[in-house]
């Protein structure tokens, strides 16, 4: 007997226009991160979707808006993040640990960089980038709170300004104002932690 063919409801036609939109949707997420690399910190639509390779109406009918473009963003560079992060061991000497830690925090914050610009383009004006930029410095000060809690000891303060000197902006001092290389940055970081962890 021979089968019917699948009608316009049947699961693997909807499954395979699921599939589709999730590709579109993905395309256009990595056009904006990608155009954001090459410089552009302030891509317009039209250019994010002449990246993607889709039509304008096709960004709008995944994206209600560029707020739910960026939310879409922001959610890739933080599980990005996660994915890259290795947790170092809470066991090893202050040095070790403050060395171990620089070298991943400023990887992590080199990678960063040309979204942490472009963000703070338009993060005054976007409730969603605000929203990430508190995540990410959330995760970030747990990081520290979690592997140097014997010396932070509950000090809030110090775990305050411990934070905001691994943060990007501090990073981007360093690496644009200044003009550091990514080895001079992660030396500073790691000099800046040492005289805040280490008692007078």
């Amino acid at each position: 007997m021979t089968a019917s063919p699948a009608s316009p409801a049947s699961p693997q036609r909807v499954d395979g226009r699921t599939a589709r939109s999730e590709r579109t949707r993905n395309a256009i997420v990595d056009a904006h991160l990608q155009l954001i690399r090459e410089g552009d910190l302030r891509p317009t639509a039209e250019r994010i979707a002449k990246q993607a390779g889709v039509s304008l109406r096709a960004l709008w009918s995944h994206f209600s808006d560029l707020e739910a473009l960026f939310a879409a963003s922001g959610e890739r560079v933080l599980r990005q993040a996660a994915e890259s992060h290795r947790p170092v061991s809470t066991k090893l000497p202050l040095p070790e640990r403050i060395d171990a830690y620089t070298k991943q925090r400023s990887r992590l914050l080199e990678q960063l960089a040309p979204n942490s610009k472009a963000s703070a383009l338009k993060e005054p004006f976007s409730e969603t980038l605000q929203h990430y930029r508190r995540a990410h410095m959330a995760r970030a000060r747990d990081e520290l709170a979690t592997l140097f809690a014997p010396e932070i000891d509950g000090d809030e303060g110090l775990l305050n300004a411990m934070t905001a000197v691994s943060m990007s902006g501090t990073w981007n001092t360093w690496r644009e104002t200044m003009n550091l290389s990514v080895a001079a940055s992660r030396a500073a970081l790691a000099r800046t932690l040492t005289a805040l962890l280490t008692p007078a």
